[in-house]
């Protein structure tokens, strides 16, 4: 365990100053880091105080000066760097990113490569950053517009991707020539000083001011000083619906920018034509993958009636097979919730389904004894629900899926669509219809809109985000690298009159 630790620079105090802190000085630790795994201590990190939060953005400022003259192909050729300690330090990243948060290995390492490959696409990005021309009304104009950098981005990330998520904000601010400040989940923040640890390596090796990547480490109260802070003109804030609604109101009260990537209640519409012997693997692991704890797992399951008691059978028998154990032991599919207060909210939530009339179809419970000492271990549930109940509204971070029944495909959109969330959804049918028809105006409200595949896993090219109190925010691919820019609009007269706009004649 601790050649990987000591691989990251998390082994040795290694205190730091601006750009982050991570100590072992028993005196100054104020987050402890425990392994939902095992239960045992990671390490501790010290929690930025709000002067140190002041030296912070004065560095990322300072930074800011300096990063934005450089030239974006440069920007990218750091970016390519990075990139590249990440694939030198991918596995023990990986095994990071599982022992502190509890996906399994196999996950964690799909987590780094995800930060691997939006590095490889912000540097092609890099030369990429186009603005469009138009044509002047005016004789003898040229209108065009660019893109600059906005300044200070601030990263509010959440535990259940502790790394990926913040590169995916952190490669294209970078390139677009925006500094970054921090601050990764208390939940997992021993993987925020890791990557801290790596980046820092590069700006140093090339020269250059170690503000464009900042660190702070705390709880609510730190992330309210960046959100309230009018010298970062934008926040990008990963988690629950409720703390998005607080982060976006502090921000638009000071007119920022908002990004905002919260809660999912995703669910997948089964139809009576579904491949099944495609579909159920995919229906498993979007429910069970990372415990549950994505913001695109499956919730719900919406189930034609002519095939509901066969998705059914096909479910209950696959749950069965499902291994719970150390995440970081290749043979188990799920590992445990990431604390104590999640499982607690995982038996709530179990409760009140049947307090509300549900059928447990798969029973859950907390797993203890032998090899889950942590008290975060437990099994998934399945249970046949109504969608308009209250706790089938709501979206549990665990575990649970929901099946429910349905006559129409209109009637199956109009129950997906009706809650309020709107991140990802799914469809399974080999009818052409049936696809273009939920990919249409009058199909999924979603960002997120798939066709045989789950709601879970994204690709790096596609923009990644949801509508409606999801935040409506767009990261990763696409054009997304814009949300991190200031346009400009140029108008040039080349010219030796000033002809003015609308013909208007104005003499003097």
């Amino acid at each position: 365990m601790k050649d990987f630790l000591t691989s990251l620079g998390l082994a040795e105090n290694n205190k730091g100053t601006s750009t982050g802190s991570v100590a072992f000085d028993a005196n100054s630790f104020d987050i402890a880091s425990y392994s939902p795994v095992d239960g045992k201590l990671i390490g501790n990190v010290a929690s930025t105080s709000p002067e140190q939060y002041e030296e912070v953005v004065q560095t990322a400022a300072s930074a800011f000066i300096e990063w934005r003259k450089k030239p974006a192909p440069l920007r990218g050729e750091i970016v390519r760097q990075f990139g590249e300690k990440l694939r030198e330090k991918k596995e023990d990243l990986g095994m990071l990113v599982s022992y502190e948060m509890g996906k399994s290995y196999q996950e964690g390492l799909g987590e780094v490569q995800e930060m691997i490959d939006i590095c490889d696409f912000a540097v092609g990005l890099s030369r990429q950053l186009h603005g469009l021309t138009m044509h002047s009304e005016r004789p003898k104009h040229r209108m065009y517009e660019q893109y600059h950098p906005l300044g200070i981005v601030g990263i509010i990330s959440a535990f259940n991707f502790p790394v990926a998520v913040w590169c995916w904000n952190t490669a294209l601010a970078w390139i677009s020539g925006d500094v970054c400040v921090w601050k990764p989940s208390e939940k997992a923040p021993m993987c925020g000083v890791a990557c801290q640890n790596l980046i820092a390596e590069i700006l140093k090796e090339n020269n250059l001011p170690e503000g464009i990547s900042c660190l702070i480490n705390g709880d609510y109260k730190i992330g309210e000083l960046m959100t309230n802070d009018k010298r970062i003109p934008l926040v990008s804030a990963t988690g629950s619906i409720r703390m998005g609604k607080i982060v976006a109101q502090a921000v638009a009260a000071r007119l920022g920018r908002s990004l905002l990537e919260l809660g999912g209640n995703n669910a997948v519409i089964l139809t009576e034509s579904t491949d099944l012997k495609m579909s159920i693997p995919a229906l498993v692991f979007g429910a069970v993958g990372t415990c549950g704890q994505r913001c695109t797992s499956t919730r719900r399951l919406i189930i034609h009636d002519s095939i509901y008691d066969t998705v059914k059978d096909n479910l209950v028998s696959a749950y069965g097979q499902i291994r719970i154990g150390d995440p970081l032991d290749e043979n188990n599919h799920v590992g445990p919730l990431i604390d104590t207060d999640a499982v607690a909210a995982y038996t709530d939530a179990l409760e009140k389904v049947k307090a509300a009339g549900g059928t447990i179809l798969v029973k859950g419970g907390v797993l203890d004894g032998e090899g889950y000492e942590s008290g975060c271990y437990v099994k998934p549930a399945i249970a046949e629900v109504q969608n308009d109940w209250e706790i089938v509204q709501h979206e549990t971070f665990a575990p649970i899926l929901y099946l429910m029944r349905y006559s129409e495909l209109e009637e199956a959109i109009g129950m997906q669509n009706g809650v309020v969330q709107g991140l990802s959804s799914a469809v399974m049918t080999t009818d052409m219809r049936q696809m273009e028809y939920f990919l249409s105006t009058e199909g999924s409200d979603c960002g997120i809109a798939n066709v045989n595949i789950g709601t879970s896993g994204a690709e790096i090219g596609g923009a990644f985000g949801g509508e409606k109190e999801t935040g409506g925010g767009r990261e990763s691919g696409s054009d997304a690298w814009k949300v991190y820019m200031r346009r400009l609009t140029n108008t040039i007269n080349y010219g030796s009159d000033l002809p003015l706009a609308q013909g208007i004649k104005f003499e003097l």
